[in-house]
């Protein structure tokens, strides 16, 4: 069911405009949580469950890129039936980027704004070797220093156990993707990151501004990689206001 990619609360929001939420690389739905409260009544939040995430962890996680964009779009077709944008973090922001395009080619709804967080355009490779084919120990010490992924998770073997070929999935995702070419977007785009984030710069975030043909906006937020987490509340202030700044589109 299209729902099982959703949280059922975000769903059920009656705002005027839905904000689907995609995670980094073994994030969930919990990561939006705390956004609920900040962005009531104006807009509703609706975190994306990946297969093997959370409420769906006995599902096979999807290692290709196209294929769970493909599916995540048909999931996501009931659910355009008022204004929307997709913010992604890290890998998210490149599912939410193909997303987009995918939602484009059809004659259905299009994003009112893409915001994009914390990740290299599409156009760049990335900084650091890929990490998907490492060995475990080799793998969870990468991990580890990205941040974002619990202590807690990491000291626990049985639960890493279980963990961990999900996490694997996910990063194979993000580093086998290679976007062919592309028609800019219409739609305007928001790029985030924080000041210290090993993963990208502000320079780099800047080159998004190549994939739309509509306005773009680069914020910079003090943290790294999770900037997102203690800069929750100047953040969603800003996703809000350029939402209410944006014309709802055809």
């Amino acid at each position: 069911m299209s729902q099982d990619w959703f949280g059922a609360r975000g769903l059920r929001d009656p705002a005027p405009v839905r904000l689907f939420c995609l995670a980094h690389a073994g994030g969930g739905g919990s990561f939006f949580r705390s956004w609920r409260e900040l962005l009531t009544p104006d807009v509703a939040v609706v975190p994306v469950i990946l297969p093997g995430r959370e409420s769906r962890s006995r599902e096979r996680p999807y290692r290709r890129m196209a294929d769970l964009v493909e599916a995540l779009a048909a999931s996501l077709a009931p659910h355009l039936d008022r204004p929307f944008a997709l913010f992604g973090h890290s890998m998210g922001a490149a599912v939410a980027f193909e997303t987009a395009h995918l939602l484009a080619r059809g004659n259905g709804p299009r994003p009112r704004r893409l915001f994009v967080s914390g990740r290299r355009p599409p156009t760049m490779p990335s900084r650091r070797p890929d990490l998907h084919r490492l060995p475990d120990d080799q793998f969870i010490d990468a991990v580890a220093r990205m941040g974002g992924t619990p202590p807690e998770l990491l000291r626990r073997r049985e639960l890493l156990d279980v963990f961990l070929p999900r996490l694997r999935a996910d990063f194979e995702v993000n580093e086998t993707y290679q976007p062919g070419p592309r028609t800019r977007l219409s739609c305007p785009v928001s790029a985030f990151t924080g000041d210290t984030d090993p993963e990208v710069d502000a320079l780099e975030m800047a080159a998004w501004q190549s994939v739309t043909d509509g306005e773009f906006v680069l914020r910079v937020f003090r943290g790294g990689h999770f900037y997102l987490v203690d800069a929750a509340v100047p953040l969603t202030r800003v996703i809000l206001a350029e939402l209410q700044a944006t014309p709802v589109g055809p």
